[in-house]
């Protein structure tokens, strides 16, 4: 099944994310992570394509074990920046080969020491939608930046790539993490009016300890609000209590987002199944309403 026919059903959708391990050896333990996942019923569960944009052996394996073995519905990330075209290409055929129907395209950060852009890699996520739509008959998904991407520096401009992804032959849309809902509702508003229509689903990072929320905050460049910056700062020394208050922030938010009508949400839970249990507890009767 394809998740943009999933998406399109009249009720309430959430999806988990995972990583793979770094190296073999973590293989059982990330298995483990993703078989807990499951047994909370979410719409489906993506696998990233390895830490920091490299390339994984392991993406295929997990979204496979996912599909095959536990039935629900898995999404493979791609990413191009790291790869040559032809790698990109093996990759392609192999997800075929599995099985999998849903890939997220997406560019990647840059590796280091890489001179980019060059002729024998994808340059921008684009392309490599085009590329897989070549291969066969995907339901494909992108990522958006509702704060901008860091390297645009006007938001028209970011709106106007965006909407050349999507035309490519993007599915739906997942959006870069966010702590304010504002700034998504505003960003559905301005690509609305763009003409981008495609189902857009707001990613909900649970920041759980001061570490986490500066490595976000390196990675994407997000705002973090006054409200989220105060808990920070009252229970960022405890663990437990940071812990206990980024869980009840993450469910606050998709409250939120559910109350004003959004249907389909991504939870980014960073390998870590006792949060999104404890999502899912809280949201236990809201989700069947």
């Amino acid at each position: 099944m394809k998740i943009i026919d999933r998406l399109r059903e009249d009720s309430i959708h959430i999806s988990f994310e995972v990583f793979p391990p770094k190296t073999d050896e973590g293989f059982d333990k990330v298995i483990a992570t993703v078989d807990a996942m499951a047994g909370l019923n979410p719409a489906f569960i993506s696998v990233t394509y390895g830490a920091g944009g490299g390339t994984s052996k392991n993406t295929a394996r997990i979204a496979s074990h996912i599909k095959d073995d536990l039935h629900l519905l898995s999404l493979a990330h791609l990413t191009c920046a790291s790869s040559t075209k032809e790698e990109v290409r093996r990759v392609i055929e192999d997800l075929k080969e599995h099985g999998i129907e849903n890939i997220l395209a997406l560019r990647g950060d840059i590796p280091e020491g890489v001179r980019f852009p060059v002729e024998d890699r994808f340059r921008y996520a684009c392309e490599l939608v085009q590329e897989i739509r070549k291969h066969g008959d995907f339901c494909i998904g992108a990522a958006c930046y509702p704060e901008g991407h860091v390297e645009n520096e006007h938001k028209e401009d970011d709106i106007r790539y965006l909407k050349e992804k999507v035309d490519s032959g993007v599915d739906f849309l997942t959006t870069q993490m966010f702590f304010d809902n504002d700034i998504h509702y505003n960003f559905l508003y301005r690509i609305r009016e763009a003409g981008i229509m495609v189902p857009v689903l707001p990613g909900i990072m649970p920041i759980t300890s001061a570490s986490q929320m500066k490595r976000s905050q390196e990675l994407s460049g997000t705002v973090f609000p006054r409200r989220f910056l105060a808990i920070l700062d009252r229970f960022g020394s405890s663990p437990a209590a940071m812990k206990q208050a980024g869980i009840a922030y993450a469910t606050d938010q998709i409250i939120d987002l559910l109350a004003n009508g959004v249907k389909n949400i991504h939870i980014y839970t960073m390998n870590k199944p006792d949060v999104a249990a404890a999502i899912m507890s809280n949201l236990s009767e809201i989700i069947k309403v």
